[in-house]
């Protein structure tokens, strides 16, 4: 099983303000659908709860989260108290790639403690105000196996790259 770690990620490592996303990113979200369809999602509470109520839970997989608070509930989403928890139901599951989608929480945690084996980052080429930031991540310690970069246009009001990256 490899799990992997996605995310969209200003310069700046910002990635929300007030329990929301800053940009909006048509095409990256389209890339964010089709690369998790069906594997597990792992992400934290206040991350699924900024979620829109009306793709909540992420349809067409197994949506994972992560909370402490004992009586959670999240409709049509399975509650644990850690990510490994998580990982274990997608690994009896047999999921080949469980992903981790958040927040800046849930992502330290899993970077701080070794947990993930790709990565498939967002570069928003710009910086934003933020309350929630991605953390820093040594990309010299891995190595990149794609890159797209998507220019700003009608519909994308900043330009991003979007890349994936393997631990060799």
């Amino acid at each position: 099983m490899i799990v992997s770690l996605i995310v969209a990620k200003a310069e700046n490592n910002a990635i929300g303000k007030n329990n929301d996303l800053i940009w909006h990113l048509p095409y990256d979200m389209n890339f964010f659908k089709t690369t998790t369809k069906g594997h597990h999602v792992i992400m934290g509470r206040k991350n699924f709860e900024s979620i829109p109520e009306k793709y909540r839970p992420l349809p067409g997989r197994p949506n994972i989260v992560v909370t402490t608070q004992d009586a959670y509930e999240a409709n049509g989403a399975t509650i644990v108290s850690t990510i490994e928890e998580g990982l274990e139901i997608a690994k009896q599951a047999n999921d080949d790639e469980p992903f981790i989608i958040g927040g800046g929480q849930i992502y330290k945690y899993a970077i701080d403690n070794g947990m993930v084996d790709k990565l498939y980052i967002t570069f928003v080429h710009e910086s934003f105000d933020a309350d929630v930031y991605f953390p820093e991540v040594d990309l010299t310690k891995w190595q990149k196996t794609s890159e797209l970069f998507h220019p700003k246009d009608e519909k994308h009001a900043h330009g991003f790259t979007i890349c994936a990256f393997e631990m060799p």
